[in-house]
């Protein structure tokens, strides 16, 4: 019997690693939308197709990747294939469907080329913040 997915918690698991508050999930999701909702949410096991579709369009991750996470799994596969960081050579090639996790990645990437657009608007705020600061104590 196949585990059940706990898409809520699946929800949570990708917001937190992405270093989404449940505020600003709320926020992205629109005006009907508030943290306590997000909490609610993140407790269901099952979460119902279009909405999971907003959510990973949100948290810009593909769905498959909410929908089919299971942490059971990614710890044994993680265990039965590193070892003190090194990969084990077992004399095989793993056979995986790449593909969900090619789209993962690829928003992995997305999503560090957002932050990384995010922390230099931020410095150059703080840069005209200080210029302007500067141009008034003249």
């Amino acid at each position: 019997m196949e585990p059940k997915i706990h898409e809520g918690r699946n929800v949570k698991r990708f917001r937190e690693m992405l270093g989404i508050k449940q505020e600003a999930l709320a926020y992205e999701l629109g005006d009907d939308w508030n943290q306590k909702k997000i909490s609610i949410l993140e407790q269901k096991e099952s979460i119902e197709t279009a909405l999971l579709q907003e959510i990973a369009d949100a948290l810009k991750i593909p769905m498959e990747a909410i929908r089919n996470f299971d942490e059971e799994q990614a710890i044994t596969f993680i265990s039965n294939t590193f070892q003190e960081g090194s990969f084990v050579n077992t004399g095989h090639t793993p056979n995986f469907n790449i593909n969900p996790v090619e789209k993962w990645l690829e928003a992995m990437d997305e999503n560090k080329k957002l932050y990384e657009r995010m922390l230099k608007e931020k410095d150059d705020m703080i840069l005209t913040l200080q210029t302007m600061l500067e141009n008034m104590r003249k």
